[in-house]
């Protein structure tokens, strides 16, 4: 039964989406690998018909006739696609009628109530906030990032944050606010800074052929993580070297993965200290649809002994989602083969 009011809407899809990270155990998966809410997997897992193909007008759709199902459509970047599968995952959870859903749910956010509010819509708007960007998962990245809530006034670390959630920047600007890390009128201020801003400034002088693809800033922080990205997405990685000792990253490495190093610069930390560490700069352009390992080691190129320090990501870059199986299924796949 749909909520009478827009309050009570927003807290039926906020409470359905909690109960679900928890009989996934979501959270504890989350804390233990890092990445993302893996909303595909998530419609996986509780066996709901899935169909990922080219839809004209609309993002998506909900069908409960004669069978549960959901649609979602090919035509747009992944983070809208994510938000999408999770708008009808809501309307499924939550036994709505069936729903066809275009761009009116990107613009559509559960802060206050809207005239003439369709409350199934507002629902399933609040579902799809909270089951992609719940607040502990917002902490948990800022705690491995060694961020603080004065951070997420910065464009840059909020852009950032965007990318390891898989939500829009736009999405995660008003998410930030949604959980009271920050003011409406901070999120206003961050939107006035757009992405590509933010790709051309970590990018320094390397002009990609456009910039429709994301910049991950790589540090140390991010070992162990998992990425899942887009075709096209580029990797800057910031690292600390200690040269002074004979330690150097192995840019081989990732040449031989596949990886074209298209920028490598020095950078010093203390310039006027005798051999004090420097950072190590890197871009890093991965070979298209890659999946696999990103792998660098701080090593004495003469040593046999076990590296200094080891930077290793899981990383899939195979999004958006094309038509036919989504990226989940096919990893369970591979998987159990």
């Amino acid at each position: 039964m749909v909520a009478a009011d827009y309050q009570g809407a927003v807290r039926a899809g906020t409470m359905a989406a909690a109960r679900l990270h928890q009989q996934l155990d979501l959270r504890q998966e989350i804390e233990v690998v890092g990445g993302n809410v893996d909303v595909f997997a998530a419609i996986h897992t509780l066996d709901l018909p899935l169909l990922v193909r080219p839809l004209q007008g609309l993002l998506g759709a909900y069908l409960s006739v004669p069978g549960p199902g959901v649609l979602v459509t090919t035509q747009r970047p992944m983070s809208i696609q994510r938000f999408t599968a999770a708008h009808e995952l809501g309307h499924f959870r939550l036994q709505h009628q069936p729903s066809l859903d275009d761009e009116s749910i990107l613009r559509r956010m559960p802060l206050q109530a809207q005239p003439g509010s369709d409350f199934q819509e507002v629902e399933a708007d609040a579902f799809a906030v909270e089951f992609m960007m719940p607040r502990w998962l917002v902490a948990w990245h800022a705690a491995r990032q060694s961020w603080t809530v004065p951070d997420f006034r910065r464009p840059n670390v909020v852009y950032q944050l965007s990318l390891r959630i898989g939500a829009s920047y736009e999405a995660t600007c008003w998410t930030l606010t949604r959980h009271r890390f920050i003011q409406p009128a901070q999120a206003r201020e961050l939107l006035q800074t757009q992405p590509r801003e933010m790709k051309v400034a970590l990018l320094e002088a390397y002009r990609p052929q456009d910039y429709r693809g994301d910049v991950w800033l790589l540090t140390e922080r991010d070992a162990g993580a998992r990425i899942d990205g887009s075709r096209n997405d580029l990797f800057v990685l910031r690292l600390e070297e200690h040269s002074g000792g004979g330690y150097l990253w192995d840019i081989d490495q990732l040449k031989a993965s596949g990886f074209a190093i298209v920028r490598d610069d020095l950078q010093a930390i203390d310039a006027e200290g005798v051999g004090s560490p420097v950072i190590r700069r890197v871009t890093a352009a991965p070979p298209d649809t890659y999946r696999g390992r990103l792998a660098i080691d701080e090593r004495r190129p003469w040593d046999p002994n076990p590296p200094l320090a080891t930077l290793s990501v899981d990383v899939d870059l195979t999004g958006p989602e094309q038509e036919g199986l989504s990226r989940a299924e096919r990893r369970r796949l591979l998987e159990a083969a």
